[in-house]
């Protein structure tokens, strides 16, 4: 068994490495390393962590999973789905996606966390309350892990009625945002000073430095590292200015 995650700003990483410690030690990687596909070869079950966007999955992430669409045949995963906002059925958007390509889809965990948008003053929250949240989210982990250990997993986001309340709570409306990658990203050239932190940060390489300024191309999955990591708060995406830069860090 192993753990793979695809995070933004930490909360479907720090998800899925708490849930993965609580069941065993599990190791966990990133879609990003190099080496995760050889990880998923090697092993039948998989604890998938992502960030819900809009009641859908990330694009990058579908990406992922349909670029190795070979390796899932015959797997069986367990979705994590991290949320700022009820998503409906987080972990069933996921666990569709891969049934297509044979996947046997044995359970599903929703977790409410610190929402990742900081350009977005609609979203904020006080920062006890993001704590608290966390707190919560890590109670919730552990009595899903012991499920998990005793055979009985837990299924949240599975099933028809989680399907309808995501089709009709975001995604009929938004789902759109994660159809394509975004070419909303915006870079204010009077704040930016070139350190090039939201390059590095970049899942897709959709940034980079020209003449000690940042640069973004068209290809932005919105995960909000750039956003959220920048010193200068000089890069915005949904919104026109930072509102509160986030980072699991802050709230564990």
């Amino acid at each position: 068994m192993t753990g793979i995650y695809f995070s933004g700003t930490g909360n479907s990483r720090y998800a899925s490495e708490t849930f993965c410690k609580e069941i065993g030690d599990i190791p966990v990687y990133s879609i990003e390393n190099p080496d995760v596909t050889d990880r998923i070869r090697e092993h039948e079950t998989i604890i998938f962590a992502y960030p819900v966007q809009f009641s859908s999955v990330p694009r990058f992430v579908q990406d992922f999973v349909i670029t190795n669409k070979e390796l899932w045949k015959n797997k069986k995963v367990f979705v994590i789905a991290t949320m700022g906002l009820f998503s409906g059925d987080g972990a069933g958007c996921l666990g569709r996606l891969l049934h297509r390509y044979g996947t046997q889809i044995i359970g599903g965990l929703h977790l409410k966390m610190p929402d990742s948008i900081g350009d977005e003053k609609a979203l904020k929250r006080p920062l006890e309350k993001n704590c608290e949240l966390v707190k919560n989210a890590v109670l919730k982990i552990k009595d899903s892990a012991g499920r998990f250990k005793a055979g009985n997993p837990t299924k949240e986001g599975l099933g028809i009625f989680y399907h309808l309340a995501g089709l009709f709570g975001q995604r009929l409306f938004f789902g759109h945002h994660t159809k394509h990658y975004s070419d909303k990203l915006k870079i204010d050239a009077n704040k930016c000073v070139g350190c090039g932190k939201c390059a590095k940060q970049c899942p897709l390489n959709n940034i980079h430095i020209e003449n000690n300024k940042a640069i973004s191309g068209s290809k932005c999955t919105m995960c909000y590292r750039c956003v959220n990591h920048c010193p200068e708060q000089a890069i915005t995406l949904l919104g026109k200015q930072i509102v509160e830069q986030c980072s699991i860090e802050k709230y564990i």
